[in-house]
């Protein structure tokens, strides 16, 4: 029999990608909640229209107000915000719990006695979260879920009472994905990332070692993880040539899709929720409308993706390949700090590119003791380097993508910063004029 532990919770950055879905999820659990965040978004706007209170002052006083007429039982944030942050203060000085979400999350999954299928990974894992709730939803198995990312399907994070499994988009960041013990893990692949979480490739390797430990059943590619050295008896590792031939753009998307079919085979060995249901699930993955910033069409002959690491490059130029012989991409390397660290992988994974346009770095939480890193030096070992122009995010840069749009070359924006938003606002004052 399921319990329900009462709870008030407040989020601080509630319209973010990690904290906005699971305030989505704790409200359709019954849990009473509450929030701030800098700036309004379309996960804020979503929480309003559900009568979420969200302030946009994080001085901390909307927090004092909330406790004082409802005292507050978990105060939820995400790892960038800075031990010093104003609501994080007072919300110790109150005596309220603080928590990162993972450690809320995991309560609510002992709660609620969910089974977990967790989705991890250096690459991929939004995607093949999507791949799998939208694969159970049209499957008609109730889920409850929590995704990084806007979902054309549904909300991105939900909770429904009928549902034995929660789907997760499992982060290795700040080793999140450690919080937890899942009941199923998929592992798309394992590629050094988060230097200031993970200071070697050993110490990223133990973690995911570790992860696929606390996991009951892991499914993975041997390729994808095959830098961990020890594998339990319960690890599904996957060659190869057992690739699925669907129809889905993208190889790694075509990955990504027979991990989905090879844990829907899994899951039927243990539920008939699952029996027999491969086939079906294959017709309906081929279907897959995708997730925001995943190669998602703006317009004609107009993409975006939330790349930023010269795997996710090369693996989605050769998406765009399979669209268009054409590609001209606009990149904005994300973060100085990790440029450091990549800067001698900026090798050929622009090769499928005709035309390079090249941004300054979108800078955040940055180290001030590392110089800030060229374009011309970042760009300096590529292969296709007379293809590279340096532009600014600006009108003539508009310019330039308006011309080659109408060319019909296939226009790829790639970047975790601002370029989205930037070309949204353009688009839409284009709409206006």
């Amino acid at each position: 029999m399921r319990y329900t532990i009462n709870m008030n919770i407040y989020f601080s950055g509630i319209g973010g990608v990690g904290i906005g879905p699971l305030a989505e999820l704790a409200f359709d659990a019954g849990y009473d909640i509450q929030g701030s965040d800098q700036q309004t978004s379309a996960q804020v706007e979503s929480l309003l229209g559900r009568g979420v209170a969200v302030q946009f002052d994080q001085t901390g006083s909307f927090l004092r107000r909330c406790h004082q007429s409802q005292p507050i039982d978990w105060f939820v944030y995400t790892a960038a915000l800075p031990d010093d942050h104003p609501e994080l203060v007072i919300a110790r000085q109150l005596g309220i719990k603080t928590a990162k979400r993972d450690e809320l999350l995991v309560a609510i999954l002992r709660d609620k006695q969910l089974k977990l299928i967790a989705i991890s990974g250096t690459h991929g894992k939004t995607t093949t979260t999507g791949m799998m709730i939208w694969t159970l939803q049209n499957l008609g198995i109730p889920i409850s879920y929590s995704v990084g990312s806007s979902i054309s399907f549904g909300p991105s994070g939900k909770y429904d009472p009928a549902s034995e499994y929660f789907i997760y988009e499992c982060d290795e960041f700040d080793r999140n994905f450690l919080h937890f013990d899942p009941y199923l893990s998929l592992i798309t692949v394992i590629d050094y990332d988060h230097s200031d979480t993970y200071p070697s490739q050993a110490d990223y390797n133990q973690a995911f070692q570790d992860f696929i430990t606390k996991s009951a059943q892991t499914i993975g590619w041997v390729r994808g993880i095959s830098a961990v050295a020890d594998l339990p008896y319960s690890t599904w590792a996957l060659q190869d040539d057992e690739s699925v031939d669907i129809a889905l753009a993208g190889a790694h998307n075509r990955r990504n899709a027979t991990l989905v079919l090879k844990a829907i085979e899994y899951l039927g060995q243990e539920s008939e929720l699952f029996a027999g249901k491969q086939e079906a699930s294959a017709q309906i993955l081929a279907d897959f409308p995708g997730t925001s910033r995943r190669f998602e069409k703006l317009g004609q002959n107009l993409f975006s993706d939330y790349g930023h690491h010269p795997t996710e490059i090369k693996a989605t130029l050769q998406l765009a390949s399979e669209v268009s012989d054409n590609i001209t991409l606009v990149y904005q390397p994300h973060q100085n700090v990790r440029q450091h660290e990549i800067v001698d992988q900026y090798t050929d994974c622009f090769e499928l590119a005709s035309y390079i346009y090249w941004l300054p770095t979108y800078l955040t939480r940055e180290n001030p003791d590392l110089d800030v890193l060229a374009p011309q030096r970042l760009t300096s070992q590529m292969t296709n380097l007379d293809h590279v122009r340096f532009v600014e995010l600006d009108n003539n840069l508009w310019d330039i993508i308006t011309t080659a749009r109408k060319r019909g070359s296939l226009v790829l924006l790639m970047g975790a910063g601002t370029i989205d938003n930037w070309a949204r606002q353009k688009l839409a004052e284009e709409i206006k004029a």
